[in-house]
């Protein structure tokens, strides 16, 4: 698995050094693990786990340099994308949001193991979470990955990031319609769609969309609504 992984890494120049590979190996054995116990995966076969998780999660540093943000990790389920960002860009400040309980605490056992500094696990939902004044627009970038169509998560996401900042999500190849539908949403929530870039990933695994929206103004504070209501009544 890993001899694969270094070969794709080199293949699209993303750095990982011994010691962060290490890293992934030892996330993998925690998530081969845990899952036997908490529902946290359906990919488990090792080369399928390092591209479409490890190298997809790593797919926006593809179009954007990533250095010192802070960024949290919008739904950030069994860790992706989000621990393996912080892996393998070390200087990144993280926030890993989850709904579940169980699954932060499966987050927070990885951190620990992997000695990770600059991390922090919450549990609760962004819809609470982002009415919070210490998370409110205080973020380089959200990010998230499959976890809801581009108008939902636009009212997930925008609310935490900073004016200037990044939404960044990590989405399927037929994006394109979610994006129009999407565009009166993110506007109200302060964004503008920046740019939507488009990657095969490795192994015939598929095609990956990322789409980048620009931060331009602060949300309403009204938004996002209380939760649920994104999800159940979405803006078009």
């Amino acid at each position: 698995m890993f001899n694969q992984q270094n070969d794709i890494f080199k293949k699209y120049q993303i750095n990982c050094s011994e010691s962060q590979a290490e890293q992934l190996k030892t996330f993998f054995d925690l998530l081969i693990d845990w899952n036997k116990r908490v529902n946290l995966t359906s990919i488990t076969e090792p080369n399928e786990v390092n591209v479409k998780h490890f190298f997809d999660s790593l797919t926006p540093a593809l179009f954007f340099r990533f250095n010192d943000q802070k960024i949290i990790d919008v739904g950030a389920g069994a860790g992706f994308p989000g621990i393996p960002l912080k892996i393998c860009f070390p200087n990144l400040r993280v926030t890993l949001l989850d709904s579940l309980k169980k699954r932060v605490t499966f987050l927070e056992h990885v951190i620990n193991r992997l000695q990770l500094e600059n991390i922090n696990c919450i549990h609760g939902r962004a819809e609470e979470a982002a009415k919070d004044k210490k998370f409110r627009e205080n973020y380089d970038i959200a990010i998230s990955r499959a976890v809801a169509k581009l108008n939902v998560l636009a009212e997930l996401n925008l609310p935490f990031v900073k004016e200037g900042g990044l939404m960044i999500a990590l989405k399927g190849p037929n994006v394109e319609a979610e994006i129009e539908e999407a565009r009166q949403a993110i506007e109200i929530f302060g964004g503008n769609h920046l740019a939507t870039e488009s990657i095969l990933l490795p192994e015939n695994y598929g095609q990956r969309k990322i789409v980048f929206i620009k931060k331009i103004k602060k949300t309403p504070q009204q938004y996002p609504r209380k939760s649920g209501t994104p999800n159940r009544k979405p803006i078009i």
